[in-house]
């Protein structure tokens, strides 16, 4: 069984999930099917395939650098609450703050939040497949 095959079911449960429309879901579906044979298919395929190589990397560098993320996510995340009690106390103060944080990530460019994405996505497509290998826990 290839990596394909092992993400050809998930996504077909997806897709179950995901579209309400029985005839939606159906041609989804169908084009899934479609896919699996192409070249497209094939390519993503191989970029999945680097993704999974660089998460297993010994090189501490290589395999924490998507872990980091997620944590400064999770930490960006949390400082939302002392925030929010100190807009109970100072609601003023904290209204600059949150004026001043909004206007630093509209600055970042879309591309910086693309990448952002696609490593995240990265990680836990290559977690899911190291799983379902049982070569991770």
């Amino acid at each position: 069984m290839t990596f394909l095959d092992t993400l050809v079911g998930p996504l077909t449960s997806i897709i179950d999930k995901v579209i309400p429309d029985k005839e939606a879901r159906a041609r989804a579906k169908l084009a899934l099917l479609e896919l699996e044979g192409t070249h497209e298919l094939r390519r993503i395929e191989t970029q999945l395939s680097a993704i999974i190589a660089e998460a297993n990397s010994q090189d501490p560098w290589t395999s924490r650098a998507r872990p980091s993320f997620l944590y400064v996510m999770y930490a960006m995340i949390l400082a939302a609450l002392p925030i929010g009690l100190l807009s109970m106390l100072y609601p003023q103060a904290a209204t600059q703050i949150a004026g001043a944080i909004t206007a630093y990530l509209r600055g970042l460019p879309d591309e910086l939040y693309a990448l952002f994405g696609t490593g995240y996505l990265g990680y836990t497509a290559a977690r899911q497949w190291g799983k379902i290998k049982g070569v991770e826990t």
